[in-house]
């Protein structure tokens, strides 16, 4: 005779395996645990999510915050952000159904570095493994908290030279965190084991100027596990477990800011860098010529005064990499590299070993690209998202315009990038405007929403709620 208590304890256990097994929790139906959620895609699977809302609408609960463009990362039963306060560098947990600060820890600050004016000491966002905190701070490094906010390890790094400040953020992969340092001078990429902070292993990037992006997961069948990161001129797909490149394509801009985006067959990577809009390329001579020609003392060195070239001459500072006051062999090479460059956004095959520039290039668009917000790819169209309020929809398969316009009320700047989930794209402008955005080949604007502080940091997607970081606080906003 069946044993009916039991038998319920069997259907009860066999549905916290599926649950499990689908990478659940019972306490919240899903994560966003780094920047842009998973593999930094940007796109939740939550329904029923507000198209209204602001301060005094479809509130859960707002949270002040001091500042930082980090963005919000949801595990468990937590929130974390970076931030900063005065001098002080903050990694911050906040409970997820409330808002409320669980605990704020300061991290060490070694330095105070050159920033650009539109970024923050705290901008890239943290990673989590859902039992501990993985946060990369500018003026100090990586470092490690666990749940209940005990500092776990640290590693400093740096100082960098980078005139903008950093943007990546780390990327977690399986045992190790990865991160992405590219700066004018000096660029690495970095593995550490991530309970213990060891470096496990670190590639110097020496043909690679300064950089944002955070690099991607790429885990094809059969392996290996890879690390897809654009740089100046090209992307890479690093093997994680030793950092040896597997395939490289290039054919991309000088300055890399936005993170890539991919399917199951091809990689999205933008690339929007100053003086590099089509037609504006050009041929510089190769440097042996320039010395030949122009190095007036025999220093083999160019200072300002021997240069002829214009645009060299008008930029000199920033062509100056490593800050020694004239153009050497590597000022002169990315320089002449740079003014071949063109911006785009291109859609790379997947795989391969090997430079896979000439056989892997699916499609590539040159007009209207944002400058700092990532693409989106979602349910086959890529998003981009530029300055000025206009949004493009790109056929994901043949990089066809689907359309182009304004978004009318937020004709605003944009360093956020887009989110997307039930069917809905959620784009904040650095005023403050929270523009909801019906998907689809021929998207509409559903609502410009007015969060009256001005906004730097990407939206989150879970819990059926919009989670949004001003300027001054975070906000939780679900559907009434």
């Amino acid at each position: 005779m069946p044993n009916t208590f039991t038998d319920a304890l069997m259907r009860i256990s066999a549905s916290l395996v599926t649950l499990t097994a689908a990478g659940l929790s019972l306490a919240w139906a899903a994560d966003w645990p780094a920047f842009r959620g998973p593999n930094s895609g940007g796109v939740g699977t939550d329904v029923n999510l507000p198209v209204e809302m602001g301060p005094a609408k479809n509130m859960v609960w707002k949270t002040p915050l001091p500042p930082g463009h980090s963005s919000p990362v949801l595990s468990g039963d937590s929130i974390f952000v970076t931030a900063f306060d005065g001098p002080k560098l903050l990694v911050i947990s906040l409970d997820r159904k409330s808002g409320a600060i669980k605990w704020r820890r300061e991290a060490p600050r070694e330095r105070k570095q050159e920033l650009h004016a539109k970024n923050s000491p705290a901008s890239p966002s943290v990673a989590t493994d859902g039992k501990n905190v993985y946060a990369f701070f500018t003026d100090f490094g990586l470092i490690s908290y666990g749940w209940d906010g005990n500092e776990r390890w640290k590693l400093p790094l740096g100082p960098f030279n980078n005139p903008f400040g950093m943007g990546a953020s780390p990327l977690l992969v399986k045992d190790r965190i990865i991160m992405s340092c590219d700066s004018e001078t000096g660029s690495f990429l970095l593995a550490v084991n991530k309970d213990s902070g060891k470096v496990l292993w670190r590639v110097e990037r020496p043909d690679v100027g300064r950089g944002f992006s955070t690099p991607i997961l790429y885990d094809p069948p059969g392996g290996p596990t890879q690390a897809l990161l654009p740089g100046s001129f090209q992307l890479i797909s690093f093997d994680v477990s030793n950092g040896k490149p597997v395939w490289w394509a290039s054919g991309l801009t000088w300055q890399l800011k936005p993170t890539p985006v991919m399917d199951d067959k091809r990689v999205y990577v933008l690339g929007w860098a100053g003086g590099s809009d089509e037609g504006n390329q050009e041929e510089v001579m190769p440097w042996e010529e320039a010395v030949s020609k122009l190095d007036k003392d025999g220093d083999k060195l160019l200072a300002k005064d021997e240069i002829l070239d214009r645009n060299l001459r008008n930029s000199f500072g920033e062509c100056d990499l490593d800050k020694d006051g004239k153009i050497g062999a590597r000022d002169w090479e990315m320089y002449r590299r740079k003014r071949r460059s063109l911006n785009s956004i291109t859609a790379f095959r997947l795989g391969g070993k090997g430079d896979v520039s000439d056989t892997h290039v699916a499609w590539r668009y040159t007009k209207s690209l944002p400058n700092a917000p990532s693409p989106l790819l979602y349910q086959g169209i890529v998003y981009l998202q530029k300055e000025g309020g206009i949004l493009t929809a790109l056929d994901a398969e043949s990089g066809k315009v689907l359309k182009q316009g304004r978004m009318a009320g937020a004709l605003d700047q944009y360093f956020a990038s887009p989110v997307a989930a039930d069917g809905k794209i959620y784009m904040v402008s650095e005023s403050g405007h929270l523009v909801v955005v019906k998907a689809g080949a021929d998207w509409e604007v559903l609502a410009v929403n007015d969060l009256d502080e001005p906004c730097y940091a990407t939206p989150a997607l879970v819990d059926g709620r919009v989670y949004v970081r001003t300027a001054g606080h975070l906000y939780a906003f679900g559907a009434q």
